[in-house]
């Protein structure tokens, strides 16, 4: 293998997902990561077991693809591969075949080509995730002829339908194996109940032969192949062990019944058989357990729908593939069917089951000019959507893509257990071979037989698997169940700090109140009230900010004319101002009059009345003066208050930022309980007041929902975006709440808090297995059919503890 160049920071890793096939333990993926991370142009590389899946980066100026899967190939594993099959169109003759093979053979990650001039067909098979029908159409394409090729979604629906066949059926070959190991071991275990006095049966030593064989080479064959590859690449791992310890008392057992003229009850094939056995049932229930972990992922990826109802221009509605459905499309949703795109609702009324899209139990009523989510359920009515996100940018892939991305990612404590699991396997047989020389040679009345059980005891019970399944599974699932709450964790990284979390600070608009502020007051010191609207509302007009809106909202109602506007500009954290009808005018908060020296006294004892009721005030004022205030309110939710108490239960310090005056920013800060408030923070205070806390030494998360709160997210420990937020404040954080409940942020804590927990208990009890048994079976106290029982135990009882996390569920929706 050729040692890694340095990959300066100037080249733009290429980032790729190869599903890994061959590895057996914890150990398996510390070897394959280490030899990718070691490989020339590999940047960065991290291998995950449970997933059986390793994300690399690598520089595509020094290698590809291909060049990655050898380096797993020559680490002694190998990637998945899948098959793919479609129609090619002109072919002519035996020549044309040839063109198109070699066309597509030069596909990177194809490994195999085969076209059948006859059903004028190709079949090829490459790296499952790297080759993709579209590539391969373009190849034919490129060679002169037509692929007939289905749309990328129903490719994707295949693709993750064949994997689901691909690993229902090894699980099910995985059964019928241990069931034939299962019956050949039966009669020899049978035999222990004689050697332990509690009856008297016992196979001839030769048919004891005849059943253990089979077990050892046939059934067992798949540890001798995962044993060679190990040593080969110069490492040890669970297969290792396992050979060692079954073959030395399988051997011993042969050469027993070669030597001594009645070998009846001295022989140790029993030991063997049973022991693969129940290394096969271990890892049949590890692999039933870990699908569990992966509940989450595969619910989401069974929301997505394959078709959509579409109408046309002329009134007839047309059933597409998903694939083919476009944004601005018309699509028709019938009562009980999933909705197929992210869009706006045209006409009909419906609640739709939002549940597993953002965690909210109850159906949703939805509108006319209501958004809707593709996945979600509809009810009883029939809706008319406009499409407005389809395919990858529509809310549940980009869903699918997040927890993916987490449930891959490895914890900061992992990179521990990775260096333990690879000086595991070596120290282990070392103990065994020290094991087998004191039994032997120094106990009183030690005998080989002795020596040998205790040696291959300690060589069966002691298994990296646990060790390396006790970080992935608990992330896995703990991920998944945060998930179907409604709480999307974007990274590991996210994920281990927020559990360290101990101060959070809200941005106030949108998070702690509704986000939908409404106008209480008008007061007009110039003109009327109508007047005084239609200037605010003309040099307002195409804004977004909620203030904003709320003022052109109230234009609507009424009925009001707006003019145009020139010289629009917008001053972060006071306002906004504009040129109607030549006239300067000035929409914002007091510091915006002072800052263009405007005299605001004409309204000033008022305006302090309505912050005094924690109303928002609004100054519009030209170059003369004040023409009027607004007072505006954005009252708080319904569960704001719980929320921040559920955080100070938690030993939590909480803030609420805002830019209204600080004086009603006290006001609606006591109402929500939080404590501390503060008051006319702009937008770049906001990762001032972050900044100024983790110099304090705390652990900062940081909440909110707007463009303006995408640094202070970036700047904060964990950012946490609201999902009816902005895209970039989604993109920022890294956490996201797929609904607007501020209790979410103390489940997604809380969420954090059990998954690491779940990894101490499972490293614990991993570590605590090993530190227990080995020493007990090398003082003789185990056999190593009880080791064997206790190894095959280990793995599934620590995929099974974190799959204790599938019943997390918020505190709040326990008392609900």
């Amino acid at each position: 293998m050729e040692i890694s160049q340095p990959v300066t920071p100037d080249h733009q890793l290429t980032s790729t997902s190869l599903a890994v096939e061959g590895m057996t333990c914890g150990a398996c993926a510390v070897r394959l990561e280490k030899a990718l991370n070691q490989a020339a142009g590999i940047g960065s590389a991290i291998v995950n077991f449970a997933l059986e899946r390793a994300d690399i980066g690598f520089d595509a100026d020094q290698t590809d693809v291909v060049g990655v899967a050898n380096v797993i190939r020559n680490a002694g594993f190998d990637v998945a591969r899948e098959t793919f099959s479609f129609p090619v169109e002109g072919m002519t003759c035996s020549a044309c075949a040839g063109r198109i093979e070699k066309a597509l053979m030069a596909v990177p990650g194809v490994s195999e080509a085969n076209i059948n001039l006859a059903l004028e067909r190709a079949d090829v098979t490459g790296i499952s995730g790297v080759v993709h029908l579209d590539m391969l159409a373009d190849a034919v394409e490129r060679a002169g002829f037509r692929a007939v090729i289905v749309s990328a979604s129903e490719e994707q629906a295949r693709v993750e339908e064949a994997h689901r066949v691909k690993a229902e059926a090894a699980l099910r070959r995985e059964k019928y194996i241990l069931i034939a190991s299962a019956l050949l071991a039966l009669p020899l275990a049978s035999q222990m109940a004689a050697m332990a006095g509690l009856g008297s049966f016992h196979l001839a030593p030769w048919v004891e032969w005849l059943l253990a064989t089979p077990v050892q080479f046939i059934i067992g064959a798949r540890f001798y192949k995962g044993a060679w590859k190990s040593l080969r690449a110069g490492a040890g791992n669970m297969d290792v062990l396992v050979v060692l310890g079954t073959s030395a008392a399988y051997f011993y057992s042969v050469y027993l019944l070669l030597t001594l003229q009645n070998a009846h009850g001295q022989l140790y094939f029993e030991a063997s058989a049973v022991l693969i056995t129940l290394i096969l049932a271990g890892k049949f229930m590890e692999a039933r357990a870990k699908r569990g972990t992966t509940a989450a992922i595969r619910q989401l990826m069974d929301l997505r729908p394959q078709v959509a109802r579409v109408r046309r221009n002329d009134g007839s509605e047309r059933e597409l593939p998903i694939a083919e459905v476009k944004a601005t499309d018309i699509v028709i949703v019938k009562p009980g069917e999933n909705i197929p795109v992210d869009g706006e609702v045209l006409a009909g009324r419906s609640e739709i089951d939002e549940a597993l899209i953002t965690g909210e139990s109850l159906p949703v009523e939805k509108t006319r000019g209501d958004t809707v989510t593709g996945g979600s359920i509809n009810g009883t009515g029939l809706l008319e959507i406009r499409a407005t996100k389809v395919g990858e940018d529509s809310t549940l892939s980009k869903i699918i893509r997040l927890v993916e991305n987490a449930q891959a990612g490895k914890a900061p404590v992992q990179r521990l257990v990775d260096r333990i699991s690879e000086i595991f396997v070596p120290i282990v047989i070392v103990i065994a071979v020290v094991t087998f020389g004191i039994q032997y040679g120094v106990v009183a009345n030690g005998t080989f037989e002795t020596a040998l059980i205790a040696a291959v005891s300690v060589l069966v019970i002691a298994c990296p698997c646990a060790l390396g399944l006790a970080t992935p599974t608990a992330i896995m699932t703990g991920t998944g169940a945060a998930a179907r709450c409604g709480i999307l964790i974007k990274d590991v990284a996210s994920l281990e700090r927020a559990h360290r979390l101990n101060a959070i600070i809200f941005d106030k608009t949108g998070t702690l109140t509704e986000g939908k502020p409404t106008i209480i007051s008008i007061h007009a010191v110039r003109g009327s009230e109508d007047e005084l609207l239609a200037i605010a509302g003309s040099v307002q007009q195409g804004s977004e900010h909620p203030l904003a809106k709320a003022i052109l909202e109230q234009t609507t109602k009424r009925g009001l004319t707006l003019s145009p506007v020139d010289n629009f500009q917008s001053h972060t954290g006071t306002g906004v101002s504009g040129s109607v009808s030549g006239t300067d005018i000035f929409i914002g908060n007091e510091e915006l009059l002072s800052n263009n020296n405007i005299d605001s006294s004409a309204a000033g004892e008022l305006a302090q009345q309505w912050q005094d009721d924690a109303k928002t005030v609004i100054w519009i004022a030209d170059r003369q003066g004040v023409m009027g205030i607004v007072s505006i309110a954005d009252p708080l939710r319904n569960d704001a208050k719980s929320a921040i108490q559920a955080l100070k239960d938690m030993g939590i310090k909480t803030l609420m930022l805002s830019g209204d005056a600080p004086k009603v920013a006290r006001v609606i800060g006591e109402q929500a309980g939080v404590d501390d408030a503060r008051g006319g923070v702009k937008p770049d205070g906001k990762s001032s007041v972050v900044n100024e806390l983790k110099e304090a030494g705390y652990t900062v998360g940081m909440i909110g929902d707007g463009i303006n709160d995408a640094p202070a997210l970036a700047a904060a420990d964990v950012g946490i975006a609201m999902g009816t937020g902005t895209d970039i404040a989604m993109e920022t954080a890294g956490v996201t709440l797929m609904r607007p409940d501020p209790r979410l942020v103390a489940a997604s804590i809380s969420a954090s808090r059990a998954t690491f927990s779940k990894i101490k208990q499972n490293l614990f009890w991993a570590f605590i297995y090993n530190i227990i048994g080995i020493p007990l079976a090398a003082m003789g106290l185990l056999t190593p059919t009880i080791a064997g029982a206790a190894m095959a135990l280990s793995s599934v009882s620590v995929v099974s503890n974190s799959l204790l996390l599938r019943r997390w569920k918020p505190d709040f929706s326990k008392k609900d």
